[in-house]
């Protein structure tokens, strides 16, 4: 299905998350905003007091002014208090877990302890409907039904509202690890557990686009398939590859923040074509505003409009002038036409081997000196050539420190609950 997408719409091959962790990655796709710019990082846990601040404007709460109808299913992790849940900043129906699927007594990390000891690490994960608790302790063989669970429940929202504009939130939980599947799909990738997880996802795809099709909707349905960071590498067989891109999920290197994209709306997109200018999840909330004739929030936001790119314009250019990609309060890298430069920084690497069966391997802390990569000539940054372009390091560099001044001087505070 996913492919079927790729040749009836277009691949993006250098799309981009703002941070290569699932709190804040999500932060930037629903508020056209890098996570530091508003204080929300990481991601958060049942612990944790803050969530997104109700004057920020989310695309829901952008495509209302519209009339558009608008549901979510899925993972949220803007803040799990009553008040930071979705249907509190502009979705009319939410069904999900707060966060992610590991944040709860069955972690790796606790597994060895009694379950009173589990407990006080993390509590039982919890279902959200609305904004009310409809199941406290979610069970293993309730995270079986889940791609299922969120995939009926969008096709049952497209079958309502087929006939008005309506905006779809479709956040799996998988592949986040602990992996599970349901019991059509287990044991039938050929490609072990987490093959048969993206399988089952893949064919969540192909329900959402039978559906628009179904009601004769999708030729004037843009769809965006993308994920929130590069792969856990910790986890090896459960953790997916990030194939020729350097490190994975939690650092601000290529296999981090470059992520799978594909875009299809028959109406507008060329069909089997490709994309390689950079673009980011950033630039998808003022690109929905340009298609739909929204307003953009009076604040400032960092997205830009990318719908020349998305329709295959003839020399379309991505519209910023460069990526700036952060891990925690730090700028670790800057991307700017072929260019990466990394700035000094720590960063996790793999000790060793990867763990397997759903048990992480270690890391250690590696660092790198500042460094300048091509990656049209090395996707992998493997070679520094900041030594043979030395001009293209200076207007980095310069770019960089203006951004961090820049967003220091102009950031936002999260909501305390």
């Amino acid at each position: 299905n996913l492919d079927r997408m790729a040749a009836e719409g277009r691949k993006f091959t250098d799309f981009y998350v703002a941070q290569a962790v699932c709190g804040a990655s999500r932060v930037a796709l629903l508020t056209g905003c890098y996570p530091n710019r508003l204080g929300m990082l990481g991601a958060p846990g049942p612990k944790a007091r803050h969530g997104i601040h109700p004057d920020e404007v989310l695309i829901p709460e952008l495509l209302k002014q519209k009339g558009y109808a608008t549901g979510m299913f899925g993972k949220w992790h803007l803040g799990h208090r009553k008040m930071a849940l979705p249907v509190h900043h502009g979705f009319d129906v939410y069904y999900g877990l707060p966060y992610s699927n590991d944040m709860w007594p069955h972690h790796p990390g606790v597994r060895h302890l009694p379950m009173e000891e589990r407990l006080k690490r993390w509590p039982n994960l919890p279902m959200v409907e609305g904004d009310q608790v409809i199941d406290t302790e979610v069970t293993p063989e309730e995270q079986t039904r889940l791609t299922t669970d969120y995939t009926e429940r969008a096709v049952r929202f497209i079958a309502e509202h087929k006939d008005e504009p309506f905006f779809l939130y479709l956040a799996h939980s998988m592949p986040h690890v602990p992996l599970f599947v349901s019991k059509k799909f287990k044991d039938q990738s050929g490609a072990g557990l987490y093959g048969d997880v993206i399988q089952e996802i893949d064919w969540s795809v192909g329900q959402i686009l039978g559906a628009l099709d179904k009601h004769g909707i999708g030729e004037n349905t843009l769809v965006i398939f993308t994920t929130d960071n590069g792969p856990w590498l910790s986890y090896g067989d459960h953790g997916g590859s990030a194939g020729p891109l350097r490190e994975g999920k939690g650092t601000a290197w290529e296999g981090g923040v470059r992520v799978p994209c594909i875009m299809r709306w028959p109406a507008k997109i060329p069909a089997g074509t490709t994309c390689s200018e950079p673009a980011m999840t950033i630039d998808v909330l003022p690109t929905l505003a340009k298609i739909t004739g929204a307003e953009l929030p009076d604040h400032a936001i960092d997205g830009k409009n990318i719908l020349p790119l998305i329709a295959g314009e003839a020399g379309a250019k991505g519209p910023q002038e460069a990526y700036y990609f952060y891990w925690g309060n730090k700028l670790h890298a800057v991307r700017k036409d072929k260019w990466s430069l990394h700035l000094p920084h720590s960063y996790r690497s793999l000790k060793g081997e990867p763990g397997r069966g759903g048990i992480p391997g270690p890391y250690v802390q590696k660092t790198t000196a500042l460094a300048l990569f091509d990656l049209h000539a090395d996707i992998g940054q493997t070679k520094d050539v900041s030594a043979d372009h030395p001009e293209v390091v200076k207007e980095l560099q310069a770019l960089a420190d203006a951004h961090v001044r820049y967003l220091s001087a102009n950031s936002r505070k999260p909501a305390q609950h």
